[in-house]
């Protein structure tokens, strides 16, 4: 399904660090990137690179520590750390400041005039520091709070029009009326308790881990249906009969539990329950990685088969290069927490600028034993590749949608190289 330009999701300096005491783990490290409607876009990248934590990070799994994610144009993850650390360090700053100055001895009255003065100046600079991050910490909270809100009071006012027009066209007829009626209550019920977020869907790597052993697969597939309020057994039976034949199972599965299932089958179940919600937007973790090569296949033209019925917008995360060409329209490389390279999936095989993109490709086998004698690995090694000692990296645009982490030196460089 071609994507139609418009912005679903946008990450905008993204950042998800981990304490391990009094140093940070930096799974994400500034990460941002755009992904358009009806697109599948594809993250790449090594084990521990921070793909899986981006997909949860975005979905709201974990509480990110800095930056913004963006939802149809609404913010629904904002990270509130990185302001409170701003203003711890501003203190720790202005306090070590004001020790220094009062340490000084045997200072005339002018001297201790213009030291109160400029003790006074810190403190002001300090408050407004204080002040705008504060500012900026409750702008976050209130985003976070209204965006669902909003989004309730919206899919409210779609219901009251549509059940204005059908109440009008069934009066005179009381049996019907009251079915409506009745509709129109269960449905605002479910819109109260919708979340934007909701909209979001993910289907997890290990198909075993993520999957309750205790609940059939009924319950598993209709788990979020019942949480946001739908209480109709008839509806809730129907609905994952229908997803259940829709993702290639029967509905003699529903009864079953997880352990009955191989893995691709355990896989199918897990895309099940995320497509029951009827989200916009996908993100895939590795959804294949557990499973044999002729089950890959069946799954991804699933996903393929769901996007295009759908209308769905998927966020691909895998190791699988190959995989990744066939399924993405544009590729976003990860390295160390961070994004090297994005570009359009063809770009990106045709023109690889960073070194460790070129790396990656270089470790894709083909099934020819002659290319594969001939095959020469790419090895990357960031001290020996890139000094950043005095010109600093940021995420630059080479060319018009191809996206490097490089500094300036290596900016000429690969423009040079794309000429």
């Amino acid at each position: 399904m071609a994507n139609n330009g418009e912005v679903l999701l946008k990450v905008d300096h993204l950042c998800q660090y981990f304490r391990l005491g009094r140093k940070d783990l930096k799974a994400v490290d500034d990460v941002s990137f755009e992904i358009k409607k009806g697109e599948t876009f594809g993250l790449v990248g090594e084990s521990g690179c921070g793909k899986t934590t981006t997909g949860r990070s975005i979905i709201k799994l974990y509480d990110i520590t800095s930056g913004s994610v963006y939802f149809k144009g609404q913010r629904i993850g904002a990270g509130t750390r990185g302001y409170r650390d701003a203003i711890a360090a501003a203190r720790a700053e202005a306090a070590k400041k004001i020790k220094l100055l009062r340490a000084e001895k045997d200072v005339d009255a002018a001297r201790k005039a213009a030291i109160e003065e400029q003790i006074k100046k810190i403190n002001q600079e300090l408050g407004e520091i204080v002040d705008k991050n504060r500012a900026l910490i409750r702008d976050a909270k209130t985003d976070s709070k209204q965006v669902d809100k909003q989004y309730a009071e919206s899919l409210l006012k779609a219901l009251d029009a549509e059940y204005s027009q059908k109440f009008r066209a069934a009066e005179g007829n009381s049996e019907k009326l009251k079915a409506l009626k009745k509709e129109y209550q269960i449905r605002c019920r479910v819109a109260k308790k919708s979340r934007l977020i909701t909209q979001i869907q993910m289907i997890f790597q290990d198909p075993i881990a993520s999957l309750d052993p205790r609940m059939t697969v009924r319950d598993i597939i209709a788990e979020g249906l019942v949480i946001n309020g739908i209480t109709d057994k008839a509806y809730i039976n129907e609905k994952v009969y229908e997803i259940l034949e829709m993702v290639g199972l029967v509905r003699e599965h529903a009864d079953r539990y997880p352990h009955e299932f191989s893995g691709g089958q355990r896989q199918r179940i897990g895309i099940a329950r995320a497509v029951i919600m009827q989200p916009e937007m996908i993100i895939a973790d590795e959804p294949i990685s557990a499973l044999d090569v002729s089950i890959q296949a069946q799954v991804i033209n699933l996903l393929n088969d769901l996007r295009d019925r759908l209308g769905l917008t998927i966020m691909f995360i895998a190791h699988d290069l190959s995989v990744v060409k066939y399924f993405s329209d544009r590729i976003g490389v990860m390295y160390f927490g961070k994004m090297v390279e994005l570009a359009e999936s063809d770009e990106l095989f045709k023109n690889p600028l960073h070194p460790y993109t070129k790396s990656l490709l270089s470790a894709i086998p083909l099934p020819d034993p002659v290319y594969e004698k001939q095959r020469t690995r790419i090895l990357y090694n960031p001290i020996a590749e890139h000094d950043y000692s005095v010109d600093k990296p940021s995420f630059r645009e080479i060319t018009p949608g191809h996206f490097v982490y490089c500094n300036d030196a290596e900016e000429e460089k690969y423009k040079q190289q794309v000429k």
